[in-house]
């Protein structure tokens, strides 16, 4: 089976985390490259962090790193809840740090040039993407699908509106709907339902690999933060779901809508504003089924050992 190749621009994070673990065990997907952005943490943390996880899984893949701050704003960072590192609750190797040469916008480019219908998965900010096609519109062409984790159809999780990963970089974000790919977007209307309970971690324990060791002491940290700052009994997981709706079609259900991205400075900025009357240039999850989503997750977790 030909697998599926893709590249993941991501902020690690806690769930960006689990995003990469997924995708590299998965039997269909061909992580060839990483970029980071600017969000959870700061470009440098972030990035170590990406650099660090693809270590642990024994990945060659060098890390590009992206720009300090979005296209036209300061970076906002949420330190709340992914701590001080990024990705506090576990301790890595003191691997050596070496990254790719390139910046991440030329990253992109050039992996996408070099590969036609290649999907971009983007889990935090999507300023790289975005400065990537404004420098080389071309490679819109080549790109067989735009899959991130931001946005909702309802309210927001850092203003009543506004979803964290658009709200930090609204001007990439309108880049990139506007520019005539093909978009799945998975937003906090479902991944505010994947919940890492207690009965979650319980049983990712009993599984007994680096990968499940690695999950358990992650989600702890994650879960504790998310009781302290923001009242909320257990942690949501979102950005494995991008990974996981290209895995298993059984997990989200998703109906086509025209999404706009609110790029002015009111109380609406970073809205994804999703309607079913206008021409229809996206396709947002509107369900979950938990259940398969957490076989999946437990799935790759065995492979990661």
């Amino acid at each position: 089976m030909n697998k599926q190749k893709i590249i993941i621009d991501c902020d690690p994070g806690h769930d960006d985390a689990i995003a990469l673990l997924v995708a590299y065990y998965s039997d269909q997907l061909d992580l060839i490259g990483v970029s980071t952005c600017a969000g959870n943490q700061t470009i440098d943390k972030t990035s170590k962090n990406a650099d660090n996880l693809l270590r642990f899984f024994g990945s060659s893949i060098k890390v590009a790193k992206g720009e300090t701050d979005p296209i036209k704003r300061k970076v906002k960072t949420c330190p709340e809840i992914h701590g001080e590192s990024g990705l506090d609750g576990y301790d890595f190797p003191n691997y050596k740090e070496e990254y790719d040469s390139r910046p991440a916008y030329q990253f992109i480019i050039d992996a996408v040039l070099a590969n036609k219908d290649i999907i971009v998965v983007t889990t935090g900010p999507m300023s790289n993407l975005a400065l990537a096609i404004l420098k080389k519109p071309e490679i819109t062409k080549n790109i067989k699908e735009i899959v991130l984790m931001g946005g909702s159809t309802t309210e927001g999780n850092i203003t009543p509106v506004a979803e964290f990963n658009i709200l930090v970089d609204p001007e990439a974000a309108d880049i990139c709907f506007k520019a005539g790919v093909p978009m799945r977007m998975l937003g906090l209307n479902v991944t505010r339902k994947i919940l890492v309970t207690d009965e979650v971690v319980k049983e990712a324990e009993k599984i007994g690999t680096r990968g499940s060791d690695l999950f358990v002491k992650l989600m702890k940290v994650f879960n504790e933060n998310q009781r302290k700052f923001f009242g909320l009994e257990y942690g949501p997981l979102h950005d494995p779901a991008t990974i996981i709706s290209m895995v298993n079609s059984k997990v989200f259900k998703f109906e086509p809508m025209h999404v706009e991205i609110d790029t002015t400075d009111t109380k609406f900025l970073g809205k994804t504003r999703c309607s079913a009357s206008k021409p229809y240039n996206c396709d947002v999850a509107v369900s979950v089924n938990l259940d398969e989503y957490w076989a999946e997750v437990y799935k790759h977790l065995r492979r990661c050992n």
